[in-house]
């Protein structure tokens, strides 16, 4: 059984589900939902349309080159069937899927870590904005004879 990876959003493509177009030259083309399909036809980039996998690769969000890769290009060549060989392929794909998760973790951990600091401004900045908002007018009155009686002691001393 192979599944094909969408021609448009580079999802996976199962035996009988989605299209498969073959242009005029031969080449054939696998599309998962007609969504893809649609697009493709209607001559769309998948670089620039932002739920493909291309435009996340592009836009820095996903791995873009990883060693990982390499191991799943080569589970697709037929080969004669040898129960060890077999065997050993599938620990294997295993243990590349468990590190390329461990890779991608900390790849999402490194692009996510100013976040907290980048938030954490936004917020002040947002709260200082719509401070009269928050503070009661009562508070912000004892607040101004306070400032008032503090400044006629700098001024009395």
């Amino acid at each position: 059984m192979r599944i094909n990876t969408c021609y448009f959003c580079s999802g996976p493509c199962y035996p009988g589900h989605g299209i498969t177009f073959v242009r005029n030259d031969a080449k054939i083309f696998h599309f998962c939902r007609s969504k893809c399909h649609r697009n493709f036809k209607l001559k769309r980039n998948p670089r620039k349309v932002k739920w493909t996998k291309a435009h996340r690769k592009a836009a820095g969000k996903e791995m873009a080159r990883d060693t990982t890769f390499d191991f799943e290009r080569l589970r697709h060549r037929p080969v004669k069937y040898d129960r060890d060989l077999t065997k050993t392929t599938v620990r294997a794909m295993e243990r590349v899927q468990q590190i390329k998760e461990r890779r991608e973790k900390a790849f999402w951990d490194k692009r996510m870590e100013g976040n907290k600091e980048r938030n954490k401004l936004a917020n002040i900045a947002e709260v200082r904005q719509g401070i009269d908002l928050i503070i009661s007018p009562v508070v912000r009155a004892a607040n101004k004879a306070n400032k008032v009686e503090s400044t006629r002691a700098r001024e009395d001393a």
